[in-house]
Formats: C-alpha cells, structure tokens, sequence
C-alpha cells in the first residue's frame, strides 16, 4: 500500500470534518452523532488522520481520570476502509498513553469488537464502566437495550 497515514491532534478547521463523517455512521446506528458544539468543546479528546493532506478518519479519547479512556468516535471514510486507517488511529491513541508512562484502562463500547480483539483488547462486560453509563449511556436512545460490546486494553 502506497498511502500513508498521517495522525495529528485536531484542529478547529477540522470540526466540520469530523462532524460530517461522525453523521454518517449515527444514521446507520453505529455510533452517536456529535454536535459541533460537542465537538469544539472536546476538540482536545480528538485526532485526525490524513493521506496527502486530505481528511480521511477520527477518533477521540476520553479521559475519565483514574487512568480510565475511552476510544469514542472512531470512523474512517468509507471510501478509505480496509486499508488499516482505523487501526493505526487506535494503535496511535494506545501508544500515546505509553508514551506518558503510567499504567492505564483503554475502553471502547463497539459493534466491532473483533477489530478491537485483533489489536489486543479483550471482550468485558460493560458494567465495568459506571463512569461511562452515568454520563452517556444515560442519554442515549439505546440505553435500556444497549447491543454494543464493551472491549478493554490493559497498559502497564
């Protein structure tokens, strides 16, 4: 493969990226839509991956303290799938935080827990996360039938 991926944190100029891509996979279920309000206001939590300068895929990681994170707002344009794009944005969020050093939980609440599992996270049930379900499992439509998988990351 001839593209390579390019991973930066996000910057204002990328919200309406971000948002446009996150609508995409809230209309099809697989993630929660963000508003751009949301988006600037946690824009810290988010990196952008890029091919030759162009906007390809997100993520955002959310600190709960504890040393507790969340992968959230994973997506990579549909056109740029399977080419490892979401992987290396995962796999560069992970080595963020071991780059810092100190041991910590990396969670993500997913439809696609075998992509996690391939990058070493392992399936857990998520009541393991009372922080996650008081703050946004709270508010979303699914809340009292939730069909996600939660997936943990061990960093020590």
């Amino acid at each position: 493969m001839t593209e390579e991926l390019t991973v930066r944190p996000a910057e204002e100029r990328d919200v309406e990226n971000i948002q446009s891509l996150l609508s995409v996979y809230a209309q099809e279920h697989l993630l929660l839509g963000r508003t751009r309000e949301d988006i600037l206001g946690k824009l810290k939590n988010f990196r952008v991956g890029e091919v030759e300068g162009r906007f390809v895929g997100c993520l955002a990681l959310r600190d709960f303290g504890d040393s507790l994170y969340e992968i959230r707002s994973l997506a990579v344009r549909k056109e740029f799938n399977n080419h490892g794009f979401g992987s290396r944005l995962v796999l560069g969020a992970v080595e963020t935080l071991r780059e810092k050093g100190i041991s910590a939980r990396v969670f993500a609440l997913t439809y696609r827990a075998h992509f996690f599992c391939r990058l070493g996270f392992k399936v857990v049930e998520k009541e393991m996360f009372p922080q996650k379900i008081w703050s946004d499992c709270s508010v979303c439509p699914k809340k009292n039938n939730c069909d996600e998988t939660a997936v943990l990351l061990e960093i020590s």
